[in-house]
């Protein structure tokens, strides 16, 4: 009897439109010029890192995608909306469905561990005080920490704790997308490994599409499903693109732009022979 092949329907099937894209973006801030003519689209599901040093505008691209920024030309869309297009009400309503890692956790001082992450529960939801202490037990212990920390001040907390306080926020309302702005900064090169763990078993357990904005190389090598490096605008041509790297790990390692290279590998170069340099470098 022969056999034929059943043909694999997710390769037949036309790619899913981007959920989120930046589409001919500028932005600047006065005469300071941070992002130029970028494109950028991404797919539900995807993990992408954006990379780059620092001044190169990563943050701001955050800031565009989830419309706490406007940018100055181009247009931002999350779902098919231009979120520049949505009035305040909207836009507030489509920002609850990301949830945004802060660098430096961007805790409330004044309020306990419990009532940071139940914060969002009590301003955008109706839920009763009994759904919310069950939603904050499951939401800190699926970052990794004890209860018995609920009651604590952020003061009281250790840097990588308090990273995982400001993720158990980002995910209590159970978002779309998750933005995460330099998750680990400050942080010793153990704790950096139990948060890049965290956001790879994040993205597996809720299948959410994460967008990273790092300089840690180990955060691309062990989340990383696409890299996207940007070079800032103080050091591209008029005509260039701000992207010099689109790709995957593999790809970056070989990457042939020295650019590339040079920040993948950590290498200062002429940057520290005034002599190679202008002063438009610095």
């Amino acid at each position: 009897m022969s056999t034929t092949s059943i043909p694999d329907l997710d390769r037949l099937m036309p790619p899913a439109p981007p959920l989120l894209r930046l589409d001919g973006v500028h932005m600047a801030f006065g005469k300071n010029e941070v992002l130029r003519d970028i494109t950028l689209h991404i797919r539900k599901g995807e993990t992408t890192v954006i990379i780059g040093e620092s001044g190169c505008g990563k943050t701001v691209m955050l800031k565009l995608l989830i419309g706490l920024l406007r940018p100055s030309a181009g247009q931002a869309t999350f779902d098919g909306r231009v979120l520049t297009d949505l009035p305040e009400a909207d836009l507030v309503r489509q920002r609850l469905r990301f949830g945004f890692v802060f660098q430096g956790a961007a805790l409330f001082d004044s309020l306990t561990v419990f009532d940071n992450i139940a914060f969002p529960l009590r301003e955008h939801t109706n839920k009763s005080n009994d759904e919310i202490e069950v939603l904050v037990w499951e939401q800190i212990h699926e970052v990794g920490l004890p209860g018995a920390l609920l009651q604590r001040r952020p003061a009281e907390l250790s840097g990588g704790q308090r990273k995982r306080v400001g993720l158990a926020r980002a995910l209590i309302l159970k978002p779309e997308v998750v933005l995460y702005d330099e998750p680990t900064t400050g942080l010793d090169p153990i704790m950096s490994d139990v948060i890049n763990e965290l956001i790879r078993q994040t993205h597996q357990r809720h299948h959410v599409t994460s967008v990273v904005v790092s300089h840690d190389m180990k955060t691309v090598a062990k989340v990383a499903q696409r890299i996207v490096m940007l070079n800032p605008v103080s050091r591209i041509r008029p005509n260039e693109q701000q992207i010099i790297f689109d790709g995957d790990a593999a790809e970056l390692l070989i990457a042939s732009d020295p650019r590339v290279q040079q920040f993948v590998r950590g290498e200062a170069q002429s940057r520290v022979d005034l002599s190679q340099s202008s002063l438009s470098d610095y």
